[in-house]
């Protein structure tokens, strides 16, 4: 994402609130401490200038991923296990 190559527009995560997002990308216990900028504005999460939304949905099939600016969409719950599952 650094890179330039790959462009995050958009997050869910039904368990943590966007202030926590914030604290845990600048300290992470694996990665250690972010040098850019992280912050929270406009109920978006905001890196190095970069805004991306924040959903907070339970069921990912309500998400309405385009409108967010979203080409791809990346499970990584492993909630969803099977195409069924998956093709929401």
């Amino acid at each position: 994402v650094l890179s330039g190559k790959v462009q995050v527009v958009a997050i869910n995560d039904p368990f943590i609130d966007l202030n926590y997002m914030v604290y845990m990308f600048k300290y992470d216990s694996t990665h250690g401490h972010f040098k850019g900028t992280v912050k929270a504005e406009n109920g978006k999460l905001v890196i190095n200038g970069h805004a991306i939304t924040i959903f907070q949905e339970r069921d990912p099939s309500n998400i309405k991923w385009a409108d967010a600016g979203a080409e791809y969409v990346v499970e990584s719950t492993g909630v969803f296990t099977t195409m069924e599952k998956a093709g929401a």
